[in-house]
């Protein structure tokens, strides 16, 4: 199975909702832009969000299996995916890609 690399490319905050539909909370996302981890035999790396896990699981088990090309030449390069976690208030973006 390959290896893939999960990147954090960039958080978006839309506090006009927050402040419309979120309740204040003192801690929600522990992720840095450029942090990154890697992926073996399609698991869960260690550190990794659970939420943002499950936005990405499937796209991350399908590069481990050797499967690519998303939605018919979605990516530059067919080995990987854009995801966003599914935070409505503050989404990541995670860049997963196979590395060798």
């Amino acid at each position: 199975m390959n290896k893939v690399r999960i990147t954090a490319i960039r958080q978006t905050v839309y506090s006009d909702l927050m402040v419309q539909y979120e309740n204040p909370i003192d801690h929600t996302c522990d992720v840095s832009t450029g942090q990154q981890w890697i992926s073996i035999d399609g698991q869960r790396p260690e550190g990794l969000c659970p939420s943002a896990w499950e936005s990405m699981r499937t796209f991350v088990e399908s590069l481990a299996k050797g499967e690519g090309n998303f939605y018919d030449g979605w990516m530059k390069n067919p080995m990987s995916a854009m995801i966003s976690c599914n935070d409505g208030f503050r989404p990541f973006s995670f860049y997963i890609e196979v590395v060798s």
